[in-house]
Order: structure tokens, then C-alpha cells, then sequence
């Protein structure tokens, strides 16, 4: 969608649209998930904002978007677990590779957290 040179959302409400409408005016259907909402709007932000930070200059870094969730740099899985600065808190520890300096070690870390998470996500039930 971020590739389109123009997207016109409509917000469905309860049971969606009148279905003349579907037929007629839709090209397409974009859904953010198996779950009810009361109205399209939420997910029209929703799509808003992944459109959006995939134009140039919306975010600071261009590459800040290539390792992310669901992105093909990680096979579509989420992304994963990140940590910041102190390496200690409340005696809750960095992960030690992650301290190490060894690169492919932290990608290979990182690569597996990912896939756990994806498969955690496959296995979870829906709401």
C-alpha cells in the first residue's frame, strides 16, 4: 500500500458496509487482525501509520525499518527482544551475548529470539 500513489480508506461500522458498496467501490479489503472492533476507524489508523513510516523521511533512519517486525529481513517473524542501558537492573540482566561484541553471535541471538517469538505468535489463540 505505501508504494500507491493515493489510498482512500473507508471505516466500516458493527456489521462492515452495505455490500453494493463492497462490489462496486472496492478494490480491495485490508484487514489488521482476526478480532471485532465497533468501528473501522482505529484500523484505518492502524494502516495509516504502517503506510506512513515506509515514505521517505518519516522516520530519522531509513534503516531503522529494515529489521523490524514481520519485515523480510526477518523471514516475517516479530522482531526481537531489545535492552538498553544499564546492563543491570533491579539485578535483571542483559542477556550476555548481547554484551559480548561478537556480531554474528548477536545476529544469531537475535535471529533465534525472533523465530521463537514467531512461532509463539502461531501458536497463540486468538481473542
Amino acid at each position: 500500500l505505501a508504494a500507491e500513489p493515493e489510498v482512500t480508506l473507508l471505516c466500516g461500522r458493527y456489521e462492515g458496509f452495505d455490500e453494493r458498496i463492497v462490489q462496486h467501490f472496492c478494490s480491495d479489503a485490508v484487514s489488521i487482525g482476526r478480532y471485532v472492533i465497533a468501528g473501522g476507524e482505529l484500523a484505518a489508523m492502524v494502516v495509516c501509520d504502517a503506510i506512513l513510516r515506509k515514505q521517505p523521511g518519516a522516520l530519522g533512519d531509513a534503516d531503522s525499518a529494515v529489521e523490524e517486525s514481520f519485515s523480510a529481513a526477518l523471514e516475517g517473524d516479530p522482531e526481537y527482544p531489545h535492552y538498553t542501558r544499564p546492563a543491570e537492573f533491579r539485578e535483571w540482566g542483559v542477556p550476555e551475548v548481547l554484551l559480548s561484541g561478537h556480531h554474528e553471535e548477536i545476529r544469531q541471538w537475535r535471529r533465534a529470539r525472533s523465530r521463537e517469538r514467531g512461532a509463539a505468535t502461531d501458536e497463540a489463540p486468538l481473542s
